[in-house]
């Protein structure tokens, strides 16, 4: 099984070096699952041909703001539709959490409470799951027939299912909290309050719970999978 990774930022530059992109985080989250990979820079806008070029897409974090004016967000919108119309598996982290709340509906804004930086306790339906987040925009209003599959108090609407072929989640399982230190050094101070940036360094090296939300990835793109998806040549 093929899954297409449509970059939509990168890792700061002093910290791919040892820890890799953002599609290479991925990668190594979703290990040992069967499925391979292959990415296509949309913030650049390298789009795939086709939706049909992969068997599932996952949507990446970014620095941007998908109500931004940028070049790639429109047609990355009109792609997750497309993605969906044609019966294939979305996934969406962060930003891409935010970007099809936005393709399908909803509307993202920066959250007045503020940021949300290293590990946090979610509410996944009943189950508390505890991951890495980076994040002061959020998803305000839901899209219609959204469901909600993940909360806390500081984001109401931290996971959603769309029917059967769309899931996304706000938190990050693809980081660590190696990288999450290195995001605070390269990009929080100054512009995270430092008391947020103190708290969450203070809690490295706790649990976290990427492992399950990889398993929900991975069972999603295989329960969904286009028919052909098992073949050689997928």
């Amino acid at each position: 099984m093929k899954i297409g990774i449509l970059q939509t930022g990168q890792a700061p530059d002093a910290l791919r070096p040892a820890m890799g992109d953002y599609p290479a985080m991925f990668e190594r989250l979703l290990e040992g699952s069967g499925m391979t990979f292959c990415t296509w820079h949309v913030e650049a806008m390298e789009f795939p041909g086709s939706v049909h070029e992969a068997d599932g897409w996952l949507i990446t974090g970014s620095r941007h703001g998908v109500y931004e004016d940028h070049p790639f967000i429109a047609p990355l919108e009109q792609f997750i539709r497309d993605a969906l119309a044609a019966e294939l598996p979305v996934a969406g982290i962060c930003f891409g959490h935010q970007v099809m709340a936005q393709a399908l509906g909803g509307k993202v804004a920066k959250f007045e409470g503020g940021w949300a930086v290293g590990a946090q306790a979610y509410d996944f339906n009943g189950k508390t799951l505890v991951l890495n987040a980076w994040h002061q925009d959020q998803v305000l209003v839901p899209p219609e027939g959204a469901r909600i599959i993940a909360s806390n108090d500081f984001c109401s609407y931290a996971g959603f299912a769309y029917g059967e072929l769309g899931i996304s989640v706000q938190p990050h399982p693809e980081f660590d909290d190696e990288f999450i230190q290195g995001l605070i050094d390269t990009r929080g101070r100054g512009l995270v309050p430092e008391p947020l940036l103190k708290a969450a360094e203070a809690k490295r090296g706790g649990r976290r719970d990427s492992d399950r939300i990889a398993d929900m990835i991975i069972e999603h793109f295989k329960k969904h999978a286009p028919a052909h998806a098992g073949s050689e040549d997928s």
